[in-house]
């Protein structure tokens, strides 16, 4: 187990944000799907993303990678789903288990999908219950609905309903296979949508692909007609807001100047908010030409956020909330508790290590501000963001911050330390 040694830092300079985990995952698996070569330019080479497409590989798709970082060329199945291996190991990957998952039930044959022990321990009832009742075999053989899984058989189409209070990748996920059912897909979406902007990248790539997919306007009712095709896909990975996001808190949270280049102003991603929530808490924001500066003033206000489509920005927003002068209050976010680890719990009980004074809800975080952090040994739980929220808290802590579980990192932001430390970061694996 790897730990991240972080000691008081000022920062200064620029870095490229990652490509986008979230699109990564997406383009690779509709390129599973569509018919001759697709090519995927600058994606992200990360844990996760390696599982989706070594997943892909093992459904038939014929993969080629010409570069790490540079581009993948995935030979499409034409949706006709031949696994070359009865088992897939989703590895740590939410996002691989759940649209895996769906793409799999295309398989005339049974696939067992499974992944590490967290990943076992994450949920997948709702999912595998809409996809039986569009017709596929589907079972869960963990307790509760939980990993492993067993798909296959085929999707016949019809009616299903799914929630949305769970997880957007079940939405996501139904939204990738169900095209290529043999019948029409009528599907509703019950309760809160959360993390609503993920769907919407989900449905943004459909369209380039040439998917079918009527939505209404709150995504809740999709008519999704069956015995598609999707083209090959041609797509250049954006960056990612989400991994950005630390870099950016990190700027405000110790006073220092930073920007991160690549990030498109108009993309969907719902993590994009963090340039709109850095300036509530006052620091000074500036886009430019893709590129996203921060300029931290030394003094940060609290701040009250309905994270619901923002969840995985919570961790790093706590960070600034545990500094900030008044009260900061992230709500909306009972399903961090279904994430890597439980991060609402996980949050209160580390930061409080470091001094910070966080009250633990069951649908929020409330943070009462502090002067100053002290170092501390934390833990990540395994978590990639909780690894790096830490870390980011560790700049601005009193002292020798050490960040336990740090190999995490790289299931999203490989290159965070290197990245941090060409920014004048005193981080350091040990």
């Amino acid at each position: 187990m790897a730990s991240l040694l972080v000691r008081p830092s000022k920062l200064r300079g620029r870095v490229r944000a990652p490509p986008s985990k979230s699109y990564t995952h997406r383009a690779a698996s509709l390129a599973l799907l569509a018919s001759e070569e697709s090519e995927i330019r600058e994606p992200l080479w990360s844990l996760d993303t390696e599982a989706t497409l070594e997943a892909c590989r093992l459904l038939g798709a014929g993969v080629s990678v010409l570069s790490e970082g540079g581009e993948w060329r995935l030979e499409g199945t034409g949706g006709r789903v031949r696994p070359r291996s009865p088992l897939i190991d989703a590895r740590n990957s939410g996002t691989t288990l759940r649209i895996m998952t769906a793409v799999a039930s295309l398989s005339p044959t049974p696939v067992r999908l499974t992944g590490d022990e967290s990943l076992r321990r994450r949920p997948m009832g709702p999912l595998v219950e809409a996809l039986r009742q569009l017709g596929a075999e589907a079972r869960c053989e963990g307790e509760g609905g939980r990993p492993p899984v067993v798909v296959g058989g085929g999707l016949v189409g019809g009616e299903a309903e799914i929630t949305g209070e769970v997880s957007s990748q079940f939405i996501s996920a139904l939204l990738i296979a169900c095209p290529y059912a043999r019948e029409e897909v009528k599907l509703s979406v019950s309760g809160e949508l959360r993390s609503r902007p993920y769907v919407e990248v989900t449905l943004s790539l459909l369209d380039r692909v040439g998917a079918r997919v009527g939505r209404n306007a709150r995504l809740t009712e999709f008519r999704i007609p069956g015995e598609q095709l999707f083209r090959p896909l041609s797509l250049s990975i954006p960056g990612d807001y989400s991994s950005a996001a630390f870099v950016l808190a990190a700027g405000a949270l110790t006073g220092s100047e930073v920007e991160v280049s690549h990030l498109d102003p108009r993309d969907p991603q719902g993590d994009r908010a963090i340039a709109k929530l850095l300036e509530e808490f006052g620091a000074e924001v500036e886009f430019e030409d893709h590129v996203l500066s921060v300029a931290g003033t030394g003094r940060l206000e609290g701040v009250e956020v309905d994270c619901g489509d923002c969840p995985d920005l919570v961790p790093v927003l706590a960070v600034l909330g545990s500094v900030a002068e008044g009260r900061t209050v992230l709500t909306n976010i009972p399903h961090l508790r279904l994430k890597e680890t439980d991060r609402l719990h996980a949050l209160s009980s580390e930061l409080r290590k470091m001094g910070a004074e966080v009250r633990e809800l069951p649908d929020e975080l409330r943070i009462r501000g502090v002067r100053k952090l002290r170092g501390a040994r934390v833990s990540s739980f395994g978590d990639h963001r909780m690894a790096m929220a830490l870390a980011v808290a560790g700049l601005v802590a009193e002292g020798t911050t050490v960040v336990e579980g740090a190999e995490s990192i790289p299931v999203s932001y490989p290159h965070f330390v290197r990245d941090m430390r060409s920014l004048g970061a005193r981080m350091e694996y040990v």
